[in-house]
């Protein structure tokens, strides 16, 4: 315990940001970030606890009090050795991981939890500003070869940890660049790709191959895969959106998320608007938008209309307006149910909770969506009588999550059972298949979820690849 009196001496003090005036005129991350000497305060509230309850709240499991307390120590090279013993790229999760660990803290009953998010982007920034990550090379290969499918979160982490014993791993990407959702689902002003390319440059030291634009089941047969590598990992992710299935859905103004946010975070890449806009050019400039889902990616595209110069924005939840303030005593250390305000938000936006879509209005293409009021009483939704109304809209995203990997191509050609939900079937020992030497992992087995989740899907079923490879694996789970 770096101070024993670190949580009575210090208030949290949270990352701050650029001004909205100043960080809606470009795409760039806008979060500015603390020095060393806050730092080592906000490390020194770490209470080191008997029971540390963030590690509960930590898929990847990492050990949060230790580098707490070498950040206290200004021990940075050791913090980032112990930190990167358990998550292969903190960089991602300090910007995007919505932080569980946090709201397990067991200075969360009475306090403020401890920013463990922050030191953990704090630590691994300056670990590559110091140069200190570099290409982990295996002593020796071991003469077997892995496909993974999907550069994703699950799919880099994996071949990561597969190449790092020796295993000869190629990563099939459909995209023309590495990355999955992160390259393509989260906006740079969230997290700049850049973050993403120095990875790939240290996976490719390690002996990672990245095939991109190749998508398996398409331009490669899964038989083909099967025939050359002796492991085929499947962590494609949960890409098959979930549809507005009302009156007007069909018009060329309502749009999926994905393929809005995708758009953008190509032009910042530089593409040309051709390349960028296979269904043509899709931007909120001087437009009503509506977005219908009130989660991340629902904010990502408020604050990409925001950046593009649209008219006006609305953000619509089905579900209840949150409380402002969690139960603590009800929900610690569980992610607790509350209202939840982002720096989108802040940027400007209406938002509405407790409405249903009705129809979408309009001829040919949208003038409106037409919306009635909902109340939820013993968990079940009833529309509020009188309440209908329509909201101006020129423009519909859809952010209602996804439904589970898309089926054509791919996994009908690898023959792999699904579970209940459209997922792939593997459990959390091995990540096997039904089918013979094919893994699953990430969102693409265990539906959309955290860029968390994913990592440790990855890093576990990377340690079940090699123990089928090599009877016995060393690899961490």
């Amino acid at each position: 315990m770096g101070k024993p009196t670190g949580f009575l001496e210090t208030d949290r003090q949270d990352r701050s940001y650029v001004a909205p005036s100043e960080r809606l005129k470009h795409y760039r991350e806008f979060i500015v970030p603390h020095d060393d000497a806050t730092l080592r305060g906000q490390a020194a509230r770490c209470m080191n606890c008997g029971i540390p309850f963030c590690h509960n709240g930590c898929p990847v499991n990492n050990q949060i009090p230790d580098w707490n307390h070498l950040v206290y120590d200004a021990d940075w090279r050791d913090a980032s050795d112990n930190l990167h013993s358990t998550n292969n790229f903190p960089e991602f999760t300090g910007r995007i991981c919505p932080a569980p660990c946090e709201a397990a803290c067991t200075l969360n009953i009475v306090d403020q939890p401890v920013t463990i998010k922050s030191i953990e982007c704090a630590i691994v920034d300056k670990a590559w500003g110091e140069g200190w990550i570099t290409p982990q090379v295996p002593a020796s290969k071991t003469g077997h070869s892995v496909a993974v499918v999907g550069s994703g979160p699950a799919g880099m982490a994996c071949a990561q940890q597969l190449a790092r014993v020796g295993h000869s791993v190629t990563v099939f990407e459909k995209s023309d660049r590495v990355g999955g959702l992160l390259r393509y689902g989260i906006p740079d002003f969230k997290m700049e790709k850049h973050l993403i390319n120095r990875r790939l440059v240290q996976m490719m030291g390690e002996g990672v191959e990245f095939r991109t634009s190749v998508e398996v089941g398409v331009t490669v047969s899964m038989a083909s895969l099967r025939e050359n590598f002796d492991v085929v990992v499947l962590a494609g992710g949960a890409e098959d959106p979930r549809p507005l299935q009302i009156p007007g859905f069909e018009l060329p103004g309502v749009r999926y998320a994905m393929e809005f946010l995708t758009q953008q975070n190509k032009r910042n890449a530089g593409d040309d608007e051709i390349r960028a806009a296979p269904r043509g050019s899709l931007t909120a400039t001087g437009k009503h938008v509506v977005v219908i889902g009130g989660g991340d990616t629902g904010s990502d595209c408020v604050g990409t209309s925001n950046r593009q110069g649209a008219a006006s924005v609305t953000q619509l939840e089905i579900m209840s307006r949150p409380p402002e303030k969690e139960d603590k005593a009800l929900t610690w250390p569980n992610w607790p149910m509350k209202l939840r305000t982002s720096s989108s938000h802040e940027e400007g936006v209406a938002r509405e909770f407790a409405v249903l879509t009705k129809r979408v209005a309009g001829t040919n293409d949208v003038s409106g969506l037409e919306c009635v009021r909902v109340e939820w009483v013993d968990g079940k939704m009833q529309e509020v009588p009188d309440s209908e109304f329509t909201i101006p809209a020129e423009l519909i995203l859809l952010a209602m999550g996804f439904v589970g990997p898309r089926k054509q191509g791919l996994l009908e050609q690898a023959g792999v059972e699904l579970d209940p939900r459209g997922n792939v079937a593997a459990n959390v020992q091995d990540y096997r298949t039904s089918a013979e030497n094919v893994f699953s992992c990430g969102d693409m087995r265990r539906g959309q979820s955290l860029v968390v989740w994913a990592i440790r899907e990855g890093r576990q079923c990377a340690r079940a690849v090699d123990e089928a490879l090599m009877g016995v694996s060393e690899l961490p789970r």
